[in-house]
């Protein structure tokens, strides 16, 4: 409309058209305004507002994030370039790279490869009894012990520390004690067992503190036959160390290195029975390299008795197992012969 009336001027009055041009037609048509961010000079007086005080210019970054997209600005980039602002470089800053496996120097093999299995003869049903020799060699036992790592340490002392609080020095020293001895009657019962004494040596054993043991594990020596060795002193000849096997049998058909464990707690799973592992291990190996047995063992087996009777948890280790405990004793040997 506005373009019509403008063409209908010029063609009217065409004299006119220099006078048109002196006064903008765009300034009588609209009226010059004013933008402001603060306030409106037009607008009709309002209720006063708190943030119309904010110096705005000053807070223009928090005004501007707070008034913004509601999704988060940042990227990748922003984020590693806070990071390195606030905590340094980022190779200063990288999680700690998980431990290598460890590989042993002295590669010796669990199944000793050149050792020959005599044929069987009369007298091999009869389980191998060894004395132990006293050699000056470090027993599994000592290796163990001195290798443990500072977090067994720490469990251990405050274990014995606790239980001097409950029993005073002289009450754990008894406890120990008994600890000890209710073992080794547990084992001599469980050899009385392996060769068939007399009845009453067992039916005797019940009666006494270690019935509840021979009571846990009675489920488990259903599964064992074919006793090879008891209570038998072993060496390894190769890595100059000995030990004391507490039986060689089979344990569902499969011949294992048997080590009884007695417990006043449950143990149900393997990792509960800590260095047990790496002991079996040990006891493998020295068969396999020692002269005085003319058989080879894969496989191991730990069974944790318990005092109260409930039902014992044996622990089959499978010659996979065996290999990978045995390169874990491997190491603590090493440790320790460094030490020493």
């Amino acid at each position: 409309l506005v373009r019509m009336q403008f063409l209908q001027i010029l063609s009217r009055k065409p004299r006119k058209l220099e006078m048109l041009f002196q006064i903008p037609f765009y300034q009588k048509q609209f009226p010059y305004t004013c933008l402001t961010t603060s306030a409106c000079i037009y607008s009709k007086k309002k209720k006063a507002n708190s943030y119309e005080q904010v110096d705005q210019e000053k807070y223009k970054n928090l005004v501007y994030s707070v008034t913004s997209y509601k999704t988060s600005a940042q990227t990748p980039e922003t984020i590693f370039e806070e990071d390195n602002l606030l905590y340094g470089p980022p190779d200063k800053q990288r999680p700690p790279a998980k431990a290598e496996t460890k590989i042993p120097k002295n590669q010796v093999p669990l199944i000793n490869p050149d050792k020959r299995i005599a044929p069987l003869n009369s007298d091999s049903n009869l389980p191998r009894k060894i004395m132990l020799q006293k050699m000056k060699m470090p027993s599994v036992t000592r290796i163990l012990q001195q290798t443990l790592s500072p977090q067994q340490v720490f469990y251990l002392e405050r274990w014995k520390q606790k239980m001097i609080a409950e029993l005073g020095k002289d009450g754990f020293e008894e406890y120990t004690k008994n600890v000890f001895l209710q073992g080794e009657l547990f084992h001599s019962a469980l050899e009385s067992i392996f060769l068939s004494e007399e009845m009453a040596t067992k039916e005797k054993s019940k009666d006494d503190i270690i019935s509840g043991y021979l009571s846990s594990v009675e489920h488990v020596l259903e599964d064992i036959s074919e006793v090879k060795a008891l209570e038998s002193g072993v060496h390894h000849e190769t890595l100059q160390y000995l030990g004391l096997v507490d039986c060689v049998a089979k344990y569902r058909g499969q011949l294992c290195v048997i080590d009884w464990k007695t417990s006043e707690k449950p143990k149900p799973f393997l990792k509960n029975t800590y260095d047990n592992p790496l002991q079996v291990a040990a006891y493998i190996g020295a068969i396999n390299h020692d002269a005085n047995y003319d058989f080879q063992v894969s496989c191991g087996l730990i069974v944790v008795a318990y005092k109260n009777g409930s039902p014992a948890h044996p622990h089959f280790m499978d010659p996979d197992l065996c290999s990978q405990y045995w390169n874990q004793w491997l190491l603590r040997l090493e440790e320790y012969m460094d030490r020493n």
